[in-house]
């Protein structure tokens, strides 16, 4: 996953930060967290501190991907589950050279 910033601002007394997550497949994520501003905090923090609010989230959200693009069976009522590929027969003949 790709995560950057979209939003650090201060807005009171909370420091907002925002986020937009790409997946491997080009799938786009956007969520903002408020962290609670502090005296001797750092911008790697409030955004460490965001991006661990945002954890549950970002969890559920690809978790929303499980189903998508498989096959359903309506007459069985189940995902169809692919053949494994039967697997590749070892030659024991050798190869000649010319």
């Amino acid at each position: 996953m790709k995560i950057v910033i979209k939003d650090f601002r201060t807005d009171g007394d909370q420091k907002l930060v925002g986020f937009n997550i790409t997946d491997d497949t080009g799938n786009v994520f956007a969520v903002d967290k408020r962290v609670a501003l502090a005296d001797g905090k750092t911008d790697e923090q409030y955004v460490t501190e965001a991006l661990a609010a945002s954890q549950a989230e970002i969890d559920d959200w690809q978790a929303s991907f499980a189903h998508v693009g498989k096959e359903w069976d309506a007459e069985a009522n189940a995902f169809v589950v692919a053949a494994a590929a039967p697997a590749a027969e070892e030659s024991s003949e050798e190869e000649s050279s010319e």
